[in-house]
């Protein structure tokens, strides 16, 4: 399933794409699509609906983010040998883990506001994943049946908070609209090997980015086991699992001489995935 929440900011509905494109509303079968909503069981009930028989919507309706209610925001850092490449950083022994604050979560359409004093705000095409079900120290063998679904994220970033301020990576993560999701929560059976999906990001029209997570260091059973051993993993949290390269931080020459990209307003970026469906954002100047 395609399951969606449409609407105007903070008065979203749940819904689900049918097989045919066409949005139907699910108002009248779940309150939302949030933590008590993401488990097995109602997953496994709002499969058995007929969609064709769910009320259309009509016309065009903007998408939220298609979970509600998360807890945590987890991403990964690093997680595509070629990326950590271009970033001049060693490929990691481990996962690099850092948390984008939940208050960055926006719809897929929605305008990414560069913060006040941004010089150099980047864009990372991602896998998310959506967990469903509890995760505490689980083996990797069982790390899958804890997955409710996969996502696209736009990872936005400002490099220089990142990277030249000192601390963690957090303050350049966590920016308010620096975590687009959606379009929509693409259920865990519909996708058969999360480790071979193609990955794509246009700045203006130009490709930038070009991967697929069969090039992941770090592949999602691995990163839900290794995450669950630092901290509880709740059903609505999201897992962000690194980006390809591409990024504008990594620009270079033909000639290979550095030559950083960063956004600028009225850029517009629009980025995919295999099954992910896509996202469009128009970037915009801070104003108060």
């Amino acid at each position: 399933m395609k399951l969606v929440r449409y609407g105007p900011a903070g008065r979203e509905r749940p819904g689900l794409i049918d097989p045919t494109g066409q949005l139907r509303d699910l108002g009248d079968v779940v309150d939302d699509l949030g933590p008590d909503q993401l488990s097995p069981r109602v997953i496994a009930r709002l499969a058995r609906l007929d969609p064709m028989q769910l009320p259309a919507v009509s016309g065009r309706r903007r998408m939220g983010s298609p979970v509600t209610g998360v807890g945590k925001f987890v991403a990964i850092g690093l997680n595509y040998a070629d990326h950590a490449a271009e970033a001049a950083m060693p490929i990691p022994s481990e996962p690099i883990i850092f948390l984008k604050a939940t208050t960055c979560i926006q719809g897929p359409n929605d305008n990414v506001v560069l913060p006040p004093g941004s010089r150099k705000t980047d864009w990372e095409v991602e896998l998310g994943v959506v967990i469903g079900m509890r995760a505490r120290h689980v083996t990797q063998e069982h790390a899958m049946a804890h997955v409710a679904g996969y996502c696209l994220v736009n990872d936005i970033s400002e490099r220089a908070y990142q990277l030249e301020r000192g601390g963690t990576w957090d303050k350049g993560k966590g920016c308010d609209t620096f975590g687009p999701v959606g379009p929509w929560l693409l259920t865990r059976d519909e996708v058969a090997d999360p480790q071979n999906l193609d990955l794509w990001l246009d700045l203006n029209g130009q490709r930038m980015q070009t991967g697929n997570t069969r090039t992941m260091i770090f592949s999602v059973a691995e990163l839900i086991s290794y995450v669950s051993r630092f901290m509880t993993l709740e059903p609505g949290d999201i897992v962000t699992t690194g980006t390809p390269p591409g990024v504008g931080m990594g620009r270079k020459t033909a000639d290979g001489r550095p030559a950083p990209q960063f956004l600028q307003p009225g850029d517009v970026l629009q980025l995919g995935g295999t099954g992910l469906g896509s996202q469009r954002q128009r970037v915009r100047a801070f104003s108060a």
